[in-house]
């Protein structure tokens, strides 16, 4: 029985020719493909805000008599206008915010 199912699969259409799974239709597909060349992140100009810049931003005299919570949402929105995100820290914030108390 064995035999006569090999013989009859060995005459099957399908294996004379290769399948779109088979190492030799693969390989025709893979050349086919154009292979794209890497992009190298030097070959764009500089997108963040210049050193000057950033120095401007954290010594402005005005900025820097603002209390901490103030003076560091004014860093963010000058680097906002930049358009670049400044993650300034909440902690400082989170101290100033007292905790909500149930009801007794």
């Amino acid at each position: 029985m064995r035999a006569l199912l090999a013989r009859a699969l060995s005459w099957a259409p399908w294996r004379r020719r290769p399948g779109r799974h088979s190492a030799k239709h693969l390989a025709a597909q893979r050349a086919a493909e154009p292979v794209p060349e890497p992009v190298s992140p030097w070959s764009r100009p500089w997108t963040s805000p210049s050193g000057a810049d950033v120095r401007a931003i954290f010594r402005d005299p005005q900025t820097l008599a603002l209390p901490t919570p103030q003076r560091e949402r004014a860093w963010a929105a000058a680097f906002a206008e930049l358009g670049v995100d400044y993650d300034h820290p909440a902690e400082p914030l989170a101290s100033l915010v007292s905790p909500v108390r149930a009801a007794a």
